[in-house]
């Protein structure tokens, strides 16, 4: 059963990441571009010769590298700061930008499948169709609203602090998160309930990590905008994981 259960999780996952490219070539993609626009971009000091092919191998790794760290989140596409390396044969492996956010798309959401799988089977609650909504909601709200209080979805050119400094206020807040939805969504006691909702609030009060300089080309009014399309659609991308991962988990059981 449970080798059923983190199959379906894996299609699911892989379900909800074409979804996810298509939301947000509709509603994300064009925001990014449009941001990109304001963005100043210095010139460049000429290279010293015999250092160019050096330089260009360094800009495919590091485009790679990054690319593939940003499977990890499906609120910004792969490609959302890799516009300038685009003439240079596409972000990742050769592919098109497209083609690498699809990729991307799909490795998060498999893996957001199979933890939303494995998390079911920690608590011993399944997921099934009538309850996969509700499973969905609680990521988005684990993995992307709550951390968004503090450090909101960003468009390039927008200033943040410093990327260590980030991941660990993220994957605590994340941590935390969990902890306090269990406590508040699985547990009776009144007392839990309160510990949950300290937990949830702790990482809020002690405050997320915020740049020295806000100054920003980019119109706060554009990034606003983006910030509610990348939670709307990461929604929608958690709402059809916890609702297929159901339905293909109330298939198994009726076949079993």
């Amino acid at each position: 059963m449970i080798v059923k259960t983190l199959l379906a999780a894996l299609v699911a996952g892989l379900i909800a990441g074409v979804f996810m490219t298509a939301a947000q070539e509709l509603r994300v993609v064009p925001l990014i571009l449009h941001a990109e626009e304001y963005e100043v971009k210095e010139p460049a000091a000429e290279p010293p010769a015999g250092t160019e092919s050096q330089q260009h191998s360094s800009l495919d790794r590091s485009s790679v590298i990054g690319d593939m760290l940003s499977a990890l989140s499906p609120i910004t596409p792969a490609y959302a700061h890799e516009g300038e390396h685009e003439d240079e044969g596409g972000i990742m492996f050769g592919m098109s930008r497209f083609s690498g956010t699809l990729l991307a798309n799909l490795v998060a959401g498999a893996g957001f499948g199979l933890l939303l799988a494995g998390a079911s089977l920690a608590f011993n609650y399944p997921i099934t169709l009538r309850n996969g909504a509700l499973w969905g909601a609680c990521g988005w709200l684990t993995v992307h609203l709550l951390p968004a209080i503090g450090l909101p979805p960003e468009l390039p050119g927008f200033p943040a602090a410093d990327l260590h400094d980030r991941q660990i206020w993220w994957i605590a807040t994340i941590a935390l998160s969990v902890a306090g939805l269990y406590l508040i969504v699985l547990r009776g006691e009144i007392l839990a309930k309160i510990i949950g909702l300290v937990l949830i609030a702790a990482p809020h009060v002690y405050g997320a990590p915020q740049p020295s300089d806000i100054s920003s080309p980019v119109p706060a009014v554009l990034g606003a905008e983006f910030a509610v399309a990348a939670l709307a659609t990461t929604l929608a991308f958690w709402i059809v994981l916890g609702v297929i991962s159901g339905y293909l988990n109330d298939r198994f059981l009726k076949s079993a």
